[in-house]
């Protein structure tokens, strides 16, 4: 069996090399029904918009239930590897994709940096990560329901896609098919997109965590009217606040 520390590392080279990697089993049977129950009962607030789909920003601070899904083995230790142990979450949400739903196109998240096409060409240069995002898949994914798409090794492209560009060095997009409970983690740079719903009665679950260094600012929505809920931070654990954002005192602070 691999330890974890070698697992990690080997997981690590891979948003390294491709960009991305899926972590299988991560969670099981209860916590995916536990996910999905709560998923059914959420209401839109703020800039959360439902219909053919349903986005649900900033779930973490509506009930100590999903603090646990911030942290969770396999995923933490992966994202302090890429991130630094002192990363914290830029967000946490809440989807469901229901049957007509379109999808997205392909793009990247977030580029940090534009760096010159000699550099991102060199294999002995590691283009360091800013935030990566976490998909927990609630579903069975198949070629119908929302698989999300991935263009490997395209976080060295060091620009988005244009318009109408479907492949990077030959590799065109690729559908992550998993099983309910695998997870996807990917870095902002990668080019990605998300699949229509075409099945016929299904809806897609997800939950998504991004994680950021520690000097990607935290924009919680609504900003300057945002409180933490005092409930979810008497419930939380050391390394869970850290993750909401109590650090240690630093240059910036």
């Amino acid at each position: 069996m691999t330890s974890m520390p070698a697992l990690t590392a080997e997981r690590l080279r891979a948003l390294h090399s491709e960009g991305f990697v899926l972590l299988p089993g991560v969670l099981d049977g209860l916590q995916i029904q536990l996910l999905r129950h709560a998923i059914d009962g959420l209401k839109p607030q703020h800039w959360d918009y439902s219909g053919l789909l349903e986005h649900y920003k900033c779930v973490f601070n509506r009930d100590p239930l999903w603090l646990p899904f911030l942290d969770l083995p396999g995923v933490i230790e992966l994202a302090e590897a890429a991130l630094g142990d002192d990363c914290h979450v830029i967000g946490q949400t809440a989807w469901r994709c229901h049957p007509g739903f379109q999808g997205m196109g392909l793009h990247l998240d977030y580029l940090a940096l534009q760096l010159p096409r000699s550099l991102l060409s060199d294999p002995a240069f590691e283009l360091p990560m800013q935030i990566c995002t976490c998909h927990l898949y609630l579903d069975d994914i198949d070629q119908d329901l929302c698989p999300t798409r991935v263009v490997p090794g395209s976080h060295r492209a060091g620009r988005p896609p244009r318009a109408g560009e479907e492949h990077w060095h030959g590799q065109t997009a690729q559908a992550v098919l998993c099983q309910a409970g695998d997870a996807l983690m990917f870095r902002s740079e990668l080019w990605h997109a998300g699949s229509e719903n075409s099945s016929a009665e299904r809806i897609r679950y997800l939950l998504q965590v991004h994680y950021g260094r520690r000097m990607v600012a935290q924009k919680f929505s609504p900003y300057l009217q945002w409180r933490f809920n005092p409930e979810v931070l008497a419930a939380a654990s050391a390394r869970q606040r850290r993750l909401l954002g109590e650090h240690e005192e630093a240059e910036y602070d």
